[in-house]
């Protein structure tokens, strides 16, 4: 049974011991961890509270359903 738990064991003293020597590396692999779970989890938790995405940006505009006009009046013919 000790063969099962030793790399669990052997891991939380090499955090615990990262913490207290050299932060930095402690707090990498903390946040290294907590964001692809949060890629996971954070998307369900927003539609559960109501979130809708927001209506697409046009990428053209409208034209007009009348026929074009010819431009008179400013001598570039």
């Amino acid at each position: 049974m000790a063969t099962i738990t030793g790399p669990f064991r052997r891991t939380y003293r090499y955090l615990q011991t990262q913490a207290h020597e050299s932060p930095v590396i402690f707090y990498s692999i903390v946040i290294g961890t907590i964001g692809p779970i949060m890629a996971a989890a954070v998307p369900p938790i927003r539609v559960h509270f109501g979130y809708k995405p927001a209506e697409m940006v046009p990428t053209t505009y409208p034209l007009p359903n009348r026929p074009r006009r010819p431009v008179q009046g400013y001598d570039d013919e």
